[in-house]
């Protein structure tokens, strides 16, 4: 959604509010394309202080489905993103900042898909997993550990003595 904030960068300590919705239904990134579960319509609100700065606050809850790390099952991750951005503003246009990416706004039109795409992908989890204690899947034949034990050997052999289990498997007697 877009949203046209000219009015407030005209007009000193003007305060306003905006009700949005996302105009996405899938979250994509270089990590992969993963559906919202769940999105809520949320109030933005704007304040203009002394013709200096912007400022865009609101709240929105989203939940994403997300594949576990280790088994790779679906899990609903949920969110609650919070915006509080500040923009500088001088002779009614925006100043380039350090502190703030501008890549929100474009001349006077403000990206809320944008801004909420930048927050989810800031809150992103640094691992998803569908249980504490989940066991993953077998990576011989891709079993869900979960869901039933797999027949494979699981003995974990120390690369470094290949060599000698090669000689073992030579002189083995049958």
């Amino acid at each position: 959604m877009k949203i046209d904030i000219s009015d407030l960068l005209s007009i000193e300590n003007l305060t306003a509010e905006q009700q949005c919705e996302l105009g996405f239904s899938s979250f994509r990134s270089k990590m992969g394309e993963f559906p919202l579960v769940k999105t809520e319509p949320f109030v933005l609100h704007f304040e203009n202080q002394e013709n200096q700065v912007l400022l865009v606050s609101g709240e929105t809850d989203v939940a994403l489905s997300i594949p576990c790390d280790r088994c790779l099952k679906e899990v609903v991750v949920p969110m609650h993103l919070v915006i509080d951005k500040r923009y500088p503003i001088k002779e009614n246009t925006f100043v380039e900042s350090e502190e703030e990416d501008m890549g929100c706004i474009t001349g006077t039109v403000l990206d809320t898909d944008s801004l909420v795409y930048n927050e989810i992908l800031i809150h992103w989890p640094m691992k998803v997993l569908c249980q504490k204690n989940c066991k993953g899947i077998c990576k011989h034949c891709g079993t869900n550990l979960n869901e039933k034990a797999c027949t494979c050997d699981q003995a974990e052999l120390d690369p470094r003595m290949a060599a000698i289990q090669d000689i073992f498997k030579e002189f083995k007697e049958v």
